[in-house]
């Protein structure tokens, strides 16, 4: 059978929703995620910043502070926007996951929601309180908002981990019984998936933010401004990047033991191999790997943490549930490709600052920083990629079958288009605002003056 009527069966066997229903989903949480990095992370670089500056009353820091903060209310509307729409498409385009396992899933849901309320809340109050409250005391109000985006995110990615991993429940003739929500919230899979994410967004927003700064010292603006703005997000994101393979590690070899599937898929394994090796890059045409880096023995190491474990292969999965093989192999490649970049960014750092060396100095080090942040963002992006298609056929593993979850309504490219438009106004107008405000900050000019925001303060230099 060749290609052309390969794919017309395979259109013709899946539901009308199923496409569009994917296409939404999948551009509207890659999108929506990096603005959830920014609620995750940013609260607490704010704090270090805002807590230095008040310790060692830097007005360099509290500027910082308080710029940091406002651009962290933006992304927090465009993300309030982003995050409804997305409540609203797990039911409207996944009504045989939310119909069936509603009662399964309504507990993070719920308290996601009150973590979004808590954020949004002492968000207002801290931008707000400059120069109305007492310093510390308006310090403290960043404490709620780490801890809500840090319950939010937790909650959120639970609901992903139960999908890998259901628990909680059990089926008695066709019908969800047994329901015990805290089971299902605090899955086998849910604590390692957190801590995956959690240190991910600390490396997208620290190397975003640094790289913002980083690039500005590159055009010569060497004052302790873009020092500081620099110094402290990058902190952060190299201390996250170095952690970060190992976590990753940790998960793979969850991984080994309930997704096999997903594990061959990654590993560009068709049989069964002891020891397996390491692919770098190669696809699978007509069942043949090509164009692949093979590396003796490391695959088992990542898999089992054994020179010689046995990988599983995709030919012990039956053929009609194996995931599209090439996207997972390559985002995950990706995924772990750009990770190890970074992680070796951040050890050079330490090291060269460990020696004495001021990198802040070297065009070559800020021409590097400036790029981390985008190749962090494809590494978040890669590796939601590489769970969420490799986890296909099932939207709930071994459960439900993702074209049983998927809507059946034949209008839902309408929908997607829709969605299309508003998220790119809402990404031109967060760019126009966020450039607005940038402008002002670096002709030295003060705060406008506004209802909604705080009040007129000393600029910083």
């Amino acid at each position: 059978m060749g290609l052309t009527e390969t794919l017309l069966l395979f259109a013709a066997e899946e539901p009308p929703g199923l496409l569009p229903a994917r296409q939404q989903m999948a551009f509207s949480l890659g999108w929506h995620i990096v603005l959830a990095c920014f609620g995750v992370a940013f609260p607490t670089i704010i704090f270090v910043v805002h807590r230095r500056g008040i310790v060692r009353d830097d007005p360099v820091a509290l500027g910082l502070a308080q710029r940091w903060a406002k651009v962290s209310a933006v992304l927090f509307a465009i993300g309030a926007v982003s995050g409804t729409v997305l409540s609203f498409e797990m039911g409207l385009l996944w009504p045989g996951l939310m119909g069936r396992f509603g009662d399964v899933l309504g507990l993070p849901f719920a308290f996601e929601g009150l973590s979004f309320f808590v954020e949004a809340i002492f968000l207002g109050i801290y931008l707000y309180g400059w120069g109305r409250m007492p310093p510390r005391r308006h310090l403290l109000m960043l404490v709620p908002m780490g801890l809500a985006g840090i319950v939010g995110t937790f909650c959120v990615v639970s609901v992903n981990a139960w999908m890998n991993h259901p628990a909680g429940f059990a089926i008695r003739d066709g019908e969800v019984v047994d329901v015990n929500p805290w089971r299902a919230m605090f899955n086998e899979a849910s604590g390692l998936q957190f801590l995956h994410m959690w240190v991910a967004a600390f490396m997208v927003v620290g190397l975003t933010v640094s790289g913002v700064y980083a690039f500005g010292l590159l055009r010569g603006r060497v004052d302790a401004h873009h020092r500081l703005g620099f110094t402290v997000p990058f902190a952060f994101a190299s201390v996250a990047a170095v952690a970060q393979p190992v976590i990753g590690h940790l998960l793979g070899m969850k991984i080994h033991d309930t997704q096999p599937a997903k594990l061959a898929a990654f590993e560009l394994a068709q049989t069964t191999e002891s020891p397996a090796p390491l692919r770098l890059g190669g696809v699978l045409i007509d069942g043949e790997v090509r164009w692949a880096l093979t590396i003796p023995r490391l695959g088992s190491i990542i898999a089992r943490n054994s020179w010689d474990a046995p990988v599983p292969g995709l030919e012990d999965v039956p053929r009609a549930e194996w995931p599209p093989v090439n996207i997972t192999h390559l985002a995950f490649q990706s995924m772990v490709g750009i990770g190890t970049l970074l992680a070796a960014v951040a050890v050079g750092y330490w090291l060269f600052w460990w020696r004495g060396r001021d990198l802040l100095a070297n065009r070559w080090f800020l021409r590097l920083s400036v790029i981390t942040g985008p190749l962090a963002i494809v590494a978040v992006e890669a590796g939601w990629i590489a769970t969420e298609v490799g986890r296909q056929p099932w939207t709930v593993w071994q459960v439900l079958r993702t074209e049983d979850a998927a809507s059946q309504s034949s209008g839902l490219w309408w929908s997607y288009i829709a969605v299309l438009v508003v998220y790119l106004g809402m990404t031109v107008g967060a760019y126009v605002v966020l450039r607005s405000m940038a402008r002002r900050w670096r002709a030295g000019e003060t705060d406008l003056p506004s209802p909604y925001g705080p009040p007129r303060t000393e600029s910083v230099p």
